[in-house]
């Protein structure tokens, strides 16, 4: 079967795992998910996700906390939908390695570019946790970060809306969809689909970002087989 991308990497909030729960991991959303990544795998993409943790512990909610302990605590909780993530993933007959930007060595590798880039080539599907270890950071800057490292063709960002809007549709019902855009319109026009840091890091590194709905998660596979899904940025 042709495929799209060879190697990709995947973006997930930790909202996308709480379904309409809102908070914690929803077992059927994550089930669903997990479901897709192991069909790309078995049609020979090599597969790493970086996973957020807004659904155990969002920055804002420590607004009276000192910024960096607000952020390593965000860091730990991207650790949780890691190990939800792996188990899942290895349930299913899916190889996988989570690694963390913190050492935690009891229940991860440490981050190792040689040994992540390893991984994909054998196959495995490579989890990265904690974002880029360092606070002030966030996971959409961690994914872009680690896309350039391990040399991934492309990031697939899973959102809740079904791809990049002039506004936010759930509050301006005249919000247009743009099936194709710049990084610099993207940062011009100050849209928030990822932070102005991890925007600049795909836009210097020439890596295209292609923005969905993960309500279906389908719609990974969709992108694989090389369907017009969402928006693409680049």
């Amino acid at each position: 079967m042709d495929i799209a991308y060879k190697r990709i990497l995947l973006k997930l909030s930790g909202e996308a795992l709480a379904g309409e729960r809102k908070n914690g991991i929803d077992a059927k959303t994550l089930a669903n998910i997990c479901d897709k990544v192991k069909e790309i795998v078995e049609m020979g993409v090599q597969v790493s996700i970086v996973v957020g943790g807004g659904n155990f512990w969002r920055g804002r909610y420590g607004h009276e906390m000192e910024r960096t302990t607000s952020d390593y605590m965000g860091m730990l909780a991207t650790t949780i939908n890691g190990l939800a993530l792996q188990d899942a993933l290895e349930s299913r007959g899916i190889f996988t390695r989570l690694q963390t930007a913190i050492e935690m060595r009891e229940i991860a590798e440490p981050y190792i570019k040689r040994k992540a880039t390893k991984h994909l080539e054998k196959g495995r599907v490579v989890i990265f946790a904690c974002g880029t270890g360092n606070p002030y950071f966030s996971t959409d800057t961690g994914a872009a970060l680690r896309a350039a490292e391990t040399d991934s063709e492309v990031i697939l960002l899973a959102k809740t809306i079904d791809g990049v809007y002039s506004a936010d549709p759930k509050e301006d019902k005249n919000a247009v969809k743009y099936d194709e855009i710049s990084y610099l319109d993207i940062l011009n026009k100050d849209l928030k689909v990822m932070d102005s840091t991890a925007t600049s890091l795909c836009r210097d590194n020439n890596i295209p970002l292609v923005v969905f709905g993960i309500d279906d998660p389908e719609n990974i596979v969709r992108i694989i087989k090389g369907e017009k899904i969402g928006t693409l940025v680049k």
